[in-house]
């Protein structure tokens, strides 16, 4: 088995790398779809949650609140600290269940959107980054996403610079580049990946 991170800036087109993974083979694990799992209504998240903030992050329905919830934890880096010692050892928990439930010679990919600015690249094998130049990270937020330009750059910019994700990458995947162009680039990738899930561990 082979555990990797991934990992990009807003706008890279991680998303699109990682359904691209999926369509080879790859086992996705996706850290912010479990985030919302782990914090669903009923659970022991959502209850740890509400004890720290309040009931008035829930919203009519029970479930939380997540934009009430983000304005008071953006806000505060004291509150953020609280909230993801509350999610993050939830969401390292179910990412491993998954993990452990993969096939042998699997390669799982973690599409973590956080993975530098949290320094958690030594928990996998290998770290891919998606690439593409700020410009087109900034086209393709409010192009495709609607945003203004201003929040668009502040999103930006409340990242790790790009350079930073860089040093951390075993394998970059670069998206200033036509679908096909990626397309060829995550075959060539997945090729690569495969052949490491299952050599022999001995191998780095």
């Amino acid at each position: 088995m082979l555990s990797v991170g991934l990992t990009g800036g807003i706008g890279a087109g991680k998303s699109e790398v990682s359904r691209l993974l999926v369509e080879c083979g790859a086992v996705l694990i996706d850290a912010d779809r479990i985030a919302r799992e782990v914090v669903a209504p009923g659970t022991p998240g959502l209850q740890a949650v509400t004890e720290a903030f309040g009931r008035d992050v829930l919203a009519e329905d029970g479930s939380l609140d997540r934009p009430r919830l983000g304005a008071i934890v953006f806000a505060d880096p004291e509150k953020l600290a609280v909230l993801n010692a509350i999610v993050h050892p939830l969401v390292g928990a179910r990412s491993r269940e998954l993990q452990e439930a993969a096939a042998e010679d699997a390669v799982v990919v973690h599409d973590v959107p956080l993975l530098t600015e949290n320094g958690l690249a030594p928990l996998y094998d290998l770290v891919i980054v998606v690439d593409a130049s700020p410009g087109t990270q900034l086209d393709r937020l409010v192009r495709l996403r609607g945003m203004t330009e201003e929040d668009a750059r502040a999103r930006m910019a409340a990242q790790a610079a790009r350079e930073k994700r860089l040093e951390i990458a075993d394998i970059v995947i670069d998206n200033d580049v036509p679908l096909e162009r990626l397309r060829q680039r995550v075959r060539e990738v997945w090729t690569d990946l495969t052949r490491r899930a299952r050599a022999p561990r001995a191998e780095p």
